[in-house]
């Protein structure tokens, strides 16, 4: 089964309608599963509620299965590196590594340099399609 992380930035570009929209859910038709921490789930909630689109939200989040933050997530996203990434990122990252780790993962997507960056530095495959 693969396995795609789908960080807020992502899913944003979904929700907004930006250009690379229907490439993007090309793309995640790629995968059998799409994952993300808990924490995309209030960000595209709020992305949702300042634009008038809570509902689409909703309808995106049903496609992914959120993960819990848990204490050794945020341990780990404390003192993650590279030290760029931001503090958010940093909880996406740490949840990523830890799906990596235990070989449930087989990509990142992600727009966010940052973060991008910082999952290639950990050897994630990242995709940012366009």
């Amino acid at each position: 089964m693969s396995t795609v992380y789908v960080d807020t930035s992502a899913l944003a570009r979904v929700l907004l309608e930006n250009p690379d929209k229907q490439v993007i859910g090309h793309s995640l038709t790629a995968f059998d599963r799409k994952v993300a921490s808990r924490l995309l789930g209030v960000e595209l909630r709020r992305v949702g509620l300042r634009r008038d689109l809570a509902s689409r939200a909703e309808t995106l989040l049903t496609d992914v299965s959120l993960l819990p933050i848990d204490e050794q997530t945020l341990a780990v996203a404390e003192t993650l590196t590279p030290s760029s990434v931001g503090t958010l990122d940093a909880i996406h990252l740490a949840t990523a590594l830890r799906l990596a780790a235990e070989g449930r993962l087989d990509a990142l997507m992600t727009y966010d340099k940052r973060l991008a960056q910082g999952a290639e530095e950990h050897g994630l495959a990242v995709l940012a399609p366009s």
